[in-house]
């Protein structure tokens, strides 16, 4: 466990604060997650309708859950947009109302107006750094997705492109079957 200063607080502070729902612990802070708009909305609600079916079978598969991770050596608790856990790395019985206990296979964060692409990239870096498998930055305003893995340059899709692994990329079938075409996602979400 790292050590804390009286100001910052430790995971377990943190995971014992009456209040924490919406909340991330970033640098030992609880800071609030923003309240999403209608864009962001329906783009979670477009992913989950486009994705729940396929992932049912193979994982959990969320919005807003909190996930437990380390970012430089300290607790760190983001709440991406959507989680997608596979059955491999947390099993199908674990029924727990808890943050998820282990690294995702993806997390999905969409951009919102406060936020800059140059943000969302060094957010999905650090989910990257603490073993997430893959990032999707998801922007409205370009209507783009950007996939983010290890050891691979980052690829932005649009349009009638199928989101994929990059190029060059070691395989990794967390997502095997799923054929997500980026303009079904915004079209979907009534963008």
């Amino acid at each position: 466990m790292v050590a804390t200063s009286p100001n910052r607080l430790s995971l377990e502070a943190f995971l014992a604060l009456p209040d924490r729902d919406n909340h991330e612990l970033i640098d030992g802070n609880a800071v609030p997650k923003m309240s999403p708009k209608r864009f962001h909305a329906g783009l979670q609600k477009s992913f989950i309708k486009l994705m729940d079916d396929w992932a049912i079978a193979r994982g959990h598969f969320y919005p807003e859950w909190a996930v437990l991770l380390e970012r430089d050596g300290e607790p760190w608790v983001p709440v991406p947009d959507l989680t997608y856990v596979s059955f491999e790395r947390l099993s199908a019985d674990w029924l727990e109302d808890e943050p998820c206990p282990v690294p995702p296979d993806l997390a999905i964060e969409i951009i919102s107006p406060n936020q800059s692409f140059g943000m969302m990239a060094a957010k999905a870096a650090d989910y990257i750094a603490a073993g997430v498998a893959r990032v999707w930055v998801v922007d409205s305003q370009a209507r783009t997705i950007t996939v983010f893995i290890p050891s691979a340059v980052p690829v932005t899709y649009w349009g009638e492109a199928l989101v994929a692994e990059p190029q060059g990329a070691i395989a990794n079938d967390g997502l095997t079957g799923l054929d997500l075409v980026v303009e079904a996602v915004f079209s979907g979400a009534g963008l």
